[in-house]
């Protein structure tokens, strides 16, 4: 599913047009990068949370000579999922 087929699916369940949907769609995916971008965790009860994580800086191997690399420090973000959704998932 993508984020065309997500908004289809949102105007069939509310009874919008496809084109508000899909600015709904977009404006929650652009809500939860700006709250990650600021550091923020997002929390979304019932489905789970998007955090960001700091990720040290660290040595690594280049795969095609194997010459040890510098990989700098980043932020990443990560998502972990509610119990309901694990549930619904593993039946």
């Amino acid at each position: 599913m993508n984020n065309s087929d997500l908004a289809d699916t949102l105007a069939s369940q509310t009874g919008s047009t496809k084109a508000d949907a899909r600015k709904a769609v977009d404006a929650v995916f652009a809500a939860i990068a700006q709250a990650a971008a600021k550091g923020e965790e997002v929390s979304l009860n019932g489905f789970g949370k998007f955090k960001v994580k700091d990720m040290p800086a660290r040595e690594g191997r280049n795969p095609a000579n194997g010459e040890t690399i510098k990989i700098a420090a980043s932020r990443k973000l990560t998502f972990t999922v509610a119990k309901a959704v694990k549930d619904k998932l593993n039946g």
